[in-house]
């Protein structure tokens, strides 16, 4: 039935937006139509949290190791907002992509629904 998550980012500069993904994160995509890229993303989980304001939408990029996921991406010109800060869930830090705000990289310390 359902076959894969689709996950849409929306920026204020999509061409840096998607030069990010493909060159600093180095995601394999396919050019749906003049330059409209879509990336694979890989395995993915999602989880359903409370609210008590306005129900949205957030997108973390899982990894093993923080630092060294962070080293590497700062060594192909990726930066980050702060400092990697310890959470119940897992320790995190803000990704900054150009053109698109920040997305949460993190470091997860519970089981992951993804090895299922």
């Amino acid at each position: 039935m359902i076959t894969a998550v689709h996950t849409l980012v929306y920026a204020e500069d999509a061409e840096a937006a998607r030069a990010f993904f493909r060159d600093v994160l180095e995601w394999p995509h396919v050019d749906a139509h003049d330059g409209w890229l879509i990336f694979k993303t890989g395995p993915s989980e999602l989880g359903v949290h409370p609210t008590d304001g306005r129900p949205s939408h957030e997108i973390s990029l899982l990894c093993d190791d923080i630092e060294a996921t962070m080293a590497e991406l700062a060594g192909r010109g990726a930066e980050f907002a702060g400092e990697v800060q310890t959470r119940s869930f897992g320790r995190t830090a803000q990704l900054k992509v150009p053109g698109a705000g920040e997305i949460m990289l993190y470091q997860p310390r519970h089981p992951l629904a993804h090895d299922l």
